[in-house]
């Protein structure tokens, strides 16, 4: 076993030179939201919501950091992450993705993703993953969001994406309209 001396755990974002990220992903909120968090963090954040605007940044002014989503309107994020990887060598890329499994982690990561992460996901977790040491293990989330909470996110994700259509939506998930409706009504669990 190797042991590692005076490795840190995480590094800084001031230990690097280029601090902009890309955040491509095509859930309008969540970009969004992480776009502004990240943005607080430090980093100079870029938004795109397809593969071809993603592609079109990789080519022209490719990022230090990278936060992709796996399935877009227009293909795969794993085409943007090769593309990235290709013309910026260094890049660290994060994948994102609400159909975690592990095919497709073990494909993030041939691609060139450092990490691969589930959603909902939350701005701290994004930026540790990002800046975590590539010899340190990477850590499990602090306050990890609890089933319920999850379970909210999803009901509530579903539910916009049917443009707020109860009825549509409780077919979709397979519940009933009635207990959608209750659970729609209450507010988020921690």
């Amino acid at each position: 076993m190797r042991v590692l001396k005076n490795v840190p755990d995480q590094l800084k974002l001031s230990d690097f030179e280029d601090k902009t990220l890309l955040i491509l992903d095509d859930d309008d909120p969540l970009r969004g939201r992480l776009a502004r968090a990240m943005e607080k963090k430090g980093f100079q954040v870029k938004e795109a919501k397809t593969v071809a605007e993603g592609l079109n940044i990789a080519k022209t002014t490719p990022p230090g950091f990278a936060c992709v989503d796996l399935r877009l309107e227009d293909g795969s994020g794993l085409d943007v992450i090769k593309e990235l990887t290709k013309n910026k060598k260094d890049i660290r890329i994060v994948m994102l993705t609400g159909y975690g499994n592990l095919p497709t982690a073990v494909a993030a990561v041939k691609a060139g993703a450092i990490d691969y992460i589930a959603k909902p996901v939350d701005a701290d977790d994004v930026e540790s993953a990002l800046l975590a040491s590539p010899e340190s293990k990477a850590k499990p989330p602090e306050n990890p969001m609890s089933a319920d909470r999850v379970k909210w996110e999803h009901i509530h994700r579903v539910f916009e994406l049917c443009n707020r259509n109860v009825s549509e939506t409780a077919r979709r998930l397979k519940m009933h309209r009635r207990t959608l409706q209750r659970i729609l009504s209450k507010r988020s669990p921690r």
